[in-house]
C-alpha cells in the first residue's frame, strides 16, 4: 500500500478526531439526562413514585435478572419482533416481485394496498384477536401488518424504477424476464431492500408490542401494560429502556448486512 501524502494524513486524523468528538457527546448527553434525573428523583423536584430514577430501575432490572423472569419477557419480544420481521421482509419482496411481473395485477391491487398502508394498524389488533385468538400468532401477525403494506408498495416502486435500458439488453440478448429480474431488478434493488429492512424492524417491533399489550402473556408489551395498571413505574420504564436497546441491537444488526452487501456488491 502506498504512503500517504501529509494532507491524507491530516485528512484520515481529522475524521477519527470527528468520530471521537461524535461519540464522547453522544455518551456525555446520555450519563447528563442520568445524572439529572437522578438528582431530580432524590432531590424532590420530580415525584420518584411517577418517574422513578435510574438507580430504581437499575435495581428492578437486577431483581428481574437475579429471578430470571426478565429473559421470559425479552426472548418473547425478540422472537416475535425476529419472526414478524422475516415473514415482512419475505412476503413483501415476493409480493413485489408478483406486482413487477403482472402489471395488470399491481394496477389492480394498487389503491387496495395504499388504502391498507393508509389505516391506522393499532385497530387491526382487536379483530386480529377475534379471528386468531390471543395466541403468539397474532401478536406475530400484528408486527407484520404494520410494516408489510408499505414495504411492499416501496419495494415495488423501487423494481419499475430500474434502468429501462439494462432491462432491454436482457431482452435483446435473447433473455427473459426471469433473467431480467435476477440479473438486473433484484441486484439493482438491493439497496432499496436493505433500506427497506431498516425500517421495517422498527416497525415490526412496535406492532408486536401493540399486539402484546392486548394478547399476551409475556414480553416486554405486556409487562409494560401490566405495570402501567399496578403502578409499578420501574418494571414500565425498565421495560422502555430494554426496549430501547433491544432496537438498537436489531437496527445495528440490519447495519452489519448492509456493509456486508456493499463489499460483496
Amino acid at each position: 500500500m502506498p504512503d500517504l501524502s501529509t494532507g491524507q494524513k491530516n485528512f484520515l486524523h481529522g475524521r477519527k478526531r470527528h468520530r471521537r468528538i461524535v461519540c464522547i457527546s453522544r455518551t456525555a448527553i446520555l450519563l447528563c439526562f442520568l445524572f439529572l434525573w437522578e438528582l431530580s428523583a432524590h432531590a424532590g423536584i420530580i415525584d420518584s413514585f411517577i418517574f422513578s430514577s435510574p438507580s430504581h430501575v437499575a435495581v428492578c432490572f437486577w431483581e428481574m435478572v437475579t429471578d430470571r423472569s426478565i429473559f421470559l419477557h425479552l426472548w418473547t419480544t425478540l422472537y416475535e419482533t425476529i419472526a414478524s420481521f422475516l415473514l415482512t421482509t419475505a412476503v413483501s419482496i415476493l409480493t413485489a416481485v408478483l406486482l413487477w411481473c403482472s402489471s395488470g395485477l399491481s394496477e389492480v391491487l394498487d389503491p387496495y394496498l395504499v388504502v391498507l398502508n393508509s389505516l391506522p394498524k393499532s385497530a387491526l389488533a382487536p379483530l386480529l384477536i377475534v379471528w386468531l385468538g390471543a395466541t403468539q400468532t397474532t401478536i406475530i401477525v400484528a408486527g407484520m401488518s404494520v410494516a408489510i403494506f408499505g414495504s411492499i408498495l416501496n419495494l415495488y416502486t423501487s423494481f419499475t424504477g430500474v434502468d429501462l435500458e439494462k432491462i432491454k439488453l436482457i431482452y435483446t440478448l435473447r433473455g427473459n424476464k426471469w433473467h431480467a429480474l435476477t440479473k438486473v431488478v433484484l441486484p439493482s434493488s438491493i439497496p432499496a431492500i436493505i433500506s427497506n429492512m431498516k425500517v421495517n424492524i422498527g416497525l415490526c417491533l412496535v406492532g408486536v408490542v401493540i399486539g402484546e399489550f392486548l394478547a399476551a402473556r409475556s414480553g416486554l408489551g405486556y409487562l409494560i401494560i401490566y405495570s402501567s395498571q399496578v403502578f409499578k413505574m420501574d418494571w414500565l420504564l425498565m421495560s422502555i429502556i430494554l426496549l430501547c436497546i433491544m432496537a438498537m441491537l436489531l437496527y445495528s444488526l440490519i447495519n452489519l448486512l448492509e456493509t456486508w452487501c456493499r463489499r460483496r456488491y
